[in-house]
């Protein structure tokens, strides 16, 4: 009986360290984006269902936002994000935030300008656009960083 109460315990114990370590490694971003954005809301989704952990923060001043992060104009889109130093704007697939935070570049952050169908969030039907993933810098200065056909 004292051993399946031990091994019970056990079994307890490593469940707990397995979820805080699961929560601890989870990527956290901070999403700011309309109350009544539909599409913002299935990015959301979208990067909860590959492991981030995202805190929302619904604004009407999302212009306020953008600018506070540095964004130009000409790179934004329905949504404003934040990881790390990051600035994360649009319908950016959670891979590419991935591989962003894992390789460090010297960077402002990510760009989906616009809202380009197929992006994550923006899914309608078969249809996809298609659209770049463009990492910018302080300057409004972009390449591409990554790219996604039809």
């Amino acid at each position: 009986m004292k051993q399946r109460i031990l091994a019970a315990g056990l079994i307890a114990a490593l469940a707990t360290s397995y979820s805080a370590l699961a929560e601890e490694n989870a990527l956290s971003i901070e999403v700011y984006k309309s109350p009544s954005c539909g599409c913002c809301g299935d990015w959301v989704d979208h990067l909860e269902e590959n492991g981030f952990q995202v805190d929302v923060t619904d604004t009407a001043n999302l212009n306020q936002v953008k600018m506070d992060a540095g964004l130009p104009p000409q790179l934004s889109s329905c949504h404003t994000a934040f990881i790390g130093d990051y600035v994360i704007e649009g319908h950016v697939p959670a891979a590419d935030i991935k591989r962003l935070v894992d390789s460090a570049p010297q960077a402002h952050g990510l760009t989906v300008p616009g809202m380009p169908v197929g992006s994550p969030g923006m899914e309608m039907d078969d249809r996809k656009d298609p659209y770049q993933v463009l990492l910018f810098n302080e300057a409004g200065q972009t390449r591409v960083f990554a790219e996604y056909h039809q």
